[in-house]
């Protein structure tokens, strides 16, 4: 282990937390409330997907519903950054607890929506919430346990995250189909509750003193920005090519506007005496590249989320629930490889280890196209088992790494400015890949309708064996693009990350 990056034991002791090593609360009522807020940000993201048709029944709106998915990401991702920089001036605690409030008051009015404006509006509302339990869950994890313990708790949170994507479609199903879809999210308060119970029973946070003796000032132009900056651009990338067209007035405003108010950004953060987004974020080598490569992860993440079901149905003909276990394996490995991961990265580093699992990554998702078609079930599953694997050794080393260089008070704007950009890149892959697909498509079917219209007419028989080859190679194309993407990640790490992570070995916690 090199000079600067030493995650054996005497350095984990030397950088265990204030609050773990005092001992005085029950730290395991702590953890079940952090996954228990995991568990709700994660469930919310996919238990309205099987509840559309009876939403959309109830209350109208078909035009507009794709908004209660899109509203709820803009939410989450715009706030992420902002919420972090509160949790470094305020502490945790008070922005967990508000957050927990706004995410169960945006649960309570969802349910009580009497129109689709009313429910999207509501979904943003439990967005803004759900923001600060995504990111403050991930920082007080860190806050919670020593370096060499992070990784247990980081694979709880991930065994969590994945549980709740196989099983929010499925709840929200049998929910709407055997009580009533506002129960959806009526589930979330009573253990929105409990959460916040044992946060505020249990939740001790040490007294920190400041560095400077002023009162701490909140940048209000910064957030407001941040807010109308994100929101712009993350409109203009969800409805761009699906409610207009990319090169359509609309989408020149928005992307225009979204330009003049990054320039706009940049000014009001220079001149901020405490800026939401800090120009450290992007100064130092370890966090800029560690943004950068996992941006390139919430890219290459939409390949399987998105279009590997619909291959398992259109292509292998595989019924729904099997399509769904198809996807699903990747959930098994990943946590299990993010939990072991500490045994790599305390041999070779958090960078090589990252660079391992992300290099296995990009062969795995270049092997995709090379598949024999129309294949077996199996070939694919057993891609995704080893994708799942790569990229637990790929995230977790470097979620850990970053969080291990910043001082206390700086480990909330770190945390979240990582999270704020695999959510961006999640959203700029999904409208990426959409129009790669749907290019293949028009390609090989002379133009003929995208990759929903596709495979709907595939799923009621409407259409022939040539039909499904077009399928596999849209999705062929968009897994090369991922791996495309998985490479790009490699030479972020290769060219711009330390070798060796600054690791602090007493951060002021």
């Amino acid at each position: 282990m090199g000079q600067g990056e030493d995650t054996g034991t005497t350095a984990a002791k030397e950088d265990e937390p204030a609050a773990a090593r005092a001992g005085a609360r029950p730290r395991r009522a702590v953890v079940a409330s952090l996954m228990l807020c995991m568990g709700l940000a994660a469930l919310d993201s996919t238990i309205v997907s099987t509840a559309v048709p009876q939403i959309v029944g109830d209350l109208g709106g078909f035009s507009v519903f794709s908004w209660l998915f899109s509203g709820y990401l803009l939410a989450v991702t715009v706030t992420l950054p902002v919420y972090g920089k509160l949790s470094d001036t305020f502490g945790r605690k008070p922005v967990l607890i508000a957050g927990s409030v706004l995410f169960l008051l945006g649960s309570l009015l969802c349910a009580l929506a009497w129109n689709m404006a009313a429910l999207i509006a509501f979904r943003i509302v439990q967005g803004l919430g759900g923001g600060a339990l995504q990111g403050t869950v991930q920082t007080l994890a860190a806050d919670l346990y020593p370096l060499e313990q992070r990784p247990r708790i980081q694979a709880r949170l991930s065994t969590v995250w994945a549980t709740s994507a196989v099983a929010g479609p499925a709840l929200g199903g049998v929910l709407a189909a055997y009580a009533d879809w506002r129960w959806i999210f009526l589930i979330n308060l009573p253990l929105g509750a409990v959460a916040l119970w044992l946060l505020i029973r249990h939740l001790h946070e040490p007294q920190r003193e400041r560095k400077t003796t002023e009162r701490p000032r909140i940048d209000w132009a910064g957030a407001l920005t941040v807010f109308a900056c994100g929101g712009v651009l993350l409109t203009a990338l969800v409805q761009g090519g699906v409610a207009w067209p990319w090169l359509s007035p609309p989408s020149m405003a928005l992307f225009g506007t979204g330009l003049a108010l990054i320039a706009a950004l940049v000014l009001i953060e220079r001149r901020a005496a405490e800026p939401i987004i800090p120009g450290w974020v992007w100064r130092r080598r370890t966090i800029a590249a560690v943004n950068l490569a996992l941006g390139a992860l919430g890219l290459l993440m939409v390949a399987p989320t998105v279009f590997l079901p619909t291959y398992a149905q259109s292509v292998l003909g595989l019924a729904p629930i099997t399509a769904g276990f198809v996807l699903s394996v990747w959930t098994l490995s990943w946590p299990v490889s993010a939990a072991l991961s500490q045994h790599v990265y305390r041999r070779i580093g958090f960078r090589n280890t990252a660079m391992l699992g992300i290099g296995t990554a990009t062969l795995i998702l270049f092997a995709f196209p090379f598949l024999p078609y129309p294949g077996e079930a199996w070939q694919p599953t057993l891609l995704m088992l080893l994708l799942g694997g790569a990229l637990g050794l790929f995230q977790l080393p470097l979620l850990v790494g970053v969080q291990s260089t910043v001082e206390w008070n700086e480990r909330g704007t770190a945390t979240a400015s990582v999270l704020f950009c695999r959510q961006t890149g999640q959203t700029i892959g999904a409208a990426l890949f959409g129009a790669v697909a749907n290019g293949v498509l028009a390609a090989r079917l002379g133009g003929a309708g995208d990759l929903d219209s596709v495979t709907k007419a595939l799923d009621s028989g409407a259409s022939g064996e040539h039909v499904r080859r077009a399928v596999a190679e849209a999705v062929h194309s968009v897994y090369f693009g991922a791996a495309c993407a998985a490479g790009l990640a490699f030479l972020v790490l290769l060219l711009v990350a330390p070798r060796r992570f600054p690791v602090l070995k007493n951060p002021g916690d």
